[in-house]
């Protein structure tokens, strides 16, 4: 019989940053989780360093058989249904309307808005029908990673932030469609924090200096993995559902 963990999760975007701390912060608290991400190297890596509680699966976070396969998996694996969904893959576009470079935005869009509502479909048919008979006895989560710049136009980041925005309402909506049914969604949006992130949307190091000696000291993803930690740990009843987690000295956006 495979071992009965706490909670069962599934990480987008594992293999690195805000997802890889959460796959540690989540593993060192007794859960099962499945990670993804497009790095197989790093996920066996972490596969090997964390044990029989991760299992990785590689692909891009936009494929819908990927994404399916992160459910199969985990019953495959855990022998339970997943539980916590934390959808947070997804990549940074640089630049200003007038300036940003449009032919990586179809990328943008794909993996940021239509992966992400894939995925956020899926886990919401799958834990409405388990939440039917075992809400408030059970607590089901999807968590989504969206940004500071999802809230507050940056006009220096406003393509992506667009895709973030586009994030934010799906949330939204399907927290009013779902909350009710014993599901909880939650939106954790991120300032600025260093990660692979900047080196994909293009961030010269210049640019990511001026971020660190106007705000400084930085997040890092452990950061943002407490919050998302927190959220999931909550008695089935109590629902945070949106947090902003900011540098200290980060103003805006």
């Amino acid at each position: 019989m495979p071992e009965k963990y706490a909670r069962i999760a599934i990480v987008t975007g594992a293999t690195s940053g805000i997802g890889e701390a959460t796959v540690r912060k989540f593993v060192a608290a007794g859960f099962g989780v499945v990670g993804n991400g497009r790095n197989a190297a790093k996920l066996t890596a972490l596969e090997n360093e964390l044990g029989a509680a991760f299992c990785g699966v590689a692909g891009d976070a936009s494929d819908n058989a990927v994404l399916e396969a992160l459910f199969t998996s985990a019953v495959d694996r855990f022998g339970q249904p997943v539980d916590i969904v934390v959808a947070n893959a997804g990549r940074g576009l640089g630049g200003s309307v007038k300036d940003a470079d449009l032919s990586q935005f179809e990328d943008v869009l794909k993996i940021n808005v239509a992966g992400t509502l894939t995925l956020l479909q899926k886990a919401a048919q799958r834990m409405v029908d388990a939440q039917q008979n075992s809400y408030p006895g059970s607590a089901a989560d999807i968590v989504i990673v969206g940004s500071v710049v999802g809230r507050h136009v940056s006009p220096f980041s406003a393509v992506y932030g667009a895709s973030k925005f586009a994030v934010h309402a799906l949330a939204e909506g399907l927290r009013r469609e779902i909350g009710p049914k014993g599901v909880r969604v939650s939106l954790v949006e991120p300032g600025i924090v260093l990660s692979g992130f900047q080196a994909v949307a293009g961030y010269n190091d210049q640019l990511v200096q001026s971020f660190e000696d106007k705000f400084g000291p930085l997040l890092i993803g452990d950061d943002v993995a407490n919050a998302i930690h927190y959220i999931v740990s909550q008695p089935p009843h109590v629902h945070i559902s949106d947090v902003i987690v900011r540098p200290t000295r980060q103003d805006y956006p």
